[in-house]
C-alpha cells in the first residue's frame, strides 16, 4: 500500500491525520487522561483544579474540546483542547522544571546549555 500512494503521487499525511483523529481513540485517550490526572491529584484536587475561578480559562476550552471530540469534531477539538491544557497546566511549569532538574542524567542536559553560556560569559567577560 505505501508503494501505491508514493506511486500515484498522493501524500499519505493527511491520511494519517484523519487516522490520529480517530475519534474512539480520542474519546479513549481523553477518559484516561483524566483518570490519570485523578488518581495523581486526588479526585478532590482534580474537581477544584477544573473549577477554580482562576482556571477557568484553561479548563473551559479543555471541556470545550472534549464535548466536540466527542460530537464528532475531532480536530477542532483537539486545537481547542490543547490551547485549554496549556493553560490550566502552565502552572505547574516551576515544579516540573525544578523535578527535571534533579534526575540526574536529565538535569545535566537541561543544565549544560546554561553552565556552558555562563562558562563563555566569564571567559569573554
Amino acid at each position: 500500500m505505501k508503494q501505491k500512494l508514493l506511486r500515484s503521487g498522493e501524500n499519505p499525511i493527511p491520511k494519517a491525520l484523519l487516522a490520529a483523529a480517530e475519534r474512539g481513540l480520542l474519546a479513549l485517550g481523553n477518559i484516561f487522561f483524566l483518570s490519570g490526572v485523578g488518581l495523581l491529584l486526588g479526585w478532590r484536587s482534580m474537581l477544584q483544579l477544573f473549577t477554580k475561578k482562576a482556571n477557568l480559562k484553561g479548563s473551559l476550552p479543555f471541556l470545550a474540546g472534549l464535548f466536540l471530540i466527542f460530537v464528532r469534531w475531532p480536530i477542532l477539538g483537539i486545537i481547542i483542547e490543547i490551547y485549554g491544557s496549556i493553560v490550566l497546566f502552565s502552572g505547574f511549569g516551576p515544579s516540573i522544571t525544578a523535578f527535571l532538574y534533579h534526575i540526574p542524567v536529565v538535569g545535566w542536559l537541561f543544565g549544560y546549555p546554561f553552565n556552558l553560556f555562563d562558562q563563555l560569559r566569564r571567559l569573554l567577560g
